[in-house]
């Protein structure tokens, strides 16, 4: 049986973060990913955006891992030659009654320590004509990446410390031993590898990973949901050079416009509770888009949207339910030294991956 120091399960930025901070710290890390590439799941399938870090709640693990990620994120990113546009964004109300919801968003942002500019119609109109608002909230800090140039520098970093990424290698079962823990990979119903530490970072799968691991306490794992987001794109150019998000809405940020790094525009995504994995972008979901897009765009004209892609968020709170924070399990919280969970971490995991990886590094324990 081969044996390795730490296991990191599931290769999408979090994975490859956190295999990066290890493998920097001086540990012996092998990435175990069941597709064939890289950041082939909730990764790739999102809106590219670095987060300022406005809307989440004050103290929370989202609150502060996605402003101390974003502030590692932008060095990262000139360092390594990522490209990567901190563009702005507008958070805009488009009916009076949302304008009391801007100034609620205003005041979590400054108790997150984000600053924003408070614009009038006619201030918003100024940056960009097309729009229309009632009043609306600038966010200098918001920017643009390429997610998967991102994960492409995450791996060269890790594998340039000794990291190791194994694809096509699916976690089937797992065993407790007193300071180690056993994997079974793809169709072995023995194990054959013994790892002193598994980080789980399998985002849509992170709870059936640990649902997995035989002699984990059951209740130190949070029922999953799905919530997928549908995005759609324009044939021609959107008169935009900001992005424009509306006021949040239950489970997501609403239909938001965004731009990619070419300038073209892309709206999404809405909030769909499913019970399965399913990528499927339907065309009877335009009709919604073109209502939400033009309480901010009035002039998008019909059969402008085309299907684009659809992404799904790995919640562990289902709808009607308040939005869970982040869950970053280590040994202090389930009493497993050998085990680190992450659950639940959909936006904005990309832009606080560095600042995840930092806080998964601070929970191994010493010994190991």
């Amino acid at each position: 049986m081969d044996s390795v120091d730490c296991v990191v399960i599931g290769a999408g930025v979090i994975g490859l973060a956190v295999a990066r901070a290890l493998a920097l710290a001086g540990r012996e890390v092998i990435i175990l990913e069941a597709a064939d590439a890289f950041g082939t799941g909730v990764s790739s399938r999102s809106s590219e955006v670095i987060h300022a870090g406005i809307y989440y709640p004050r103290g929370s693990l989202k609150a502060q891992l996605c402003v101390a990620g974003r502030e590692l994120l932008y060095p990262f990113c000139a360092r390594t030659g990522v490209e990567h546009r901190c563009c702005g964004k507008l958070i805009v109300a488009t009916s009076d009654e949302q304008v009391e919801d801007l100034r609620l968003i205003h005041a979590a942002a400054l108790g997150n320590g984000v600053r924003l500019e408070w614009l009038s119609e006619a201030a918003a109109r100024e940056l960009e004509p097309e729009l229309h608002c009632r009043a609306a909230l600038f966010s200098p800090l918001t920017g643009i990446i390429d997610t998967h140039g991102y994960m492409q520098a995450l791996l060269g970093e890790a594998e340039n410390a000794g990291a190791i990424l194994a694809v096509r290698n699916s976690v089937q079962r797992l065993w407790l031993e007193t300071s180690t823990i056993l994997l079974a990979v793809n169709q072995n119903e023995r194990p054959d590898l013994r790892a002193n530490l598994v980080v789980n970072c399998a985002g849509l799968h992170a709870t059936q990973v640990a649902s997995s691991i035989e002699g984990f306490p059951a209740e130190h794992i949070p029922r999953a949901y799905y919530a997928r987001g549908h995005y759609f794109s324009t044939a021609s150019r959107a008169p935009f050079r900001h992005l424009i998000y509306p006021v949040p809405e239950p489970g997501g940020l609403g239909v938001h416009l965004t731009l990619d790094l070419a300038g073209q525009a892309r709206f999404g995504p809405d909030v769909e509770w499913i019970d399965q994995l399913d990528y499927t972008v339907s065309l009877e979901r335009a009709e919604r888009f073109y209502s939400a897009i033009r309480r901010f765009w009035p002039a998008l004209e019909d059969g402008k949207l085309v299907p684009a892609y659809a992404g799904i968020r790995p919640k562990i709170s289902g709808p009607g339910e308040p939005a869970a924070d982040f869950r970053i399990d280590g040994p202090q919280s389930h009493g497993v030294s050998t085990v680190i969970n992450l659950f639940g971490i959909e936006s904005p995991g990309i832009t606080a991956s560095l600042a995840i990886a930092d806080h998964v590094a601070a929970l191994v324990p010493r010994h190991q």
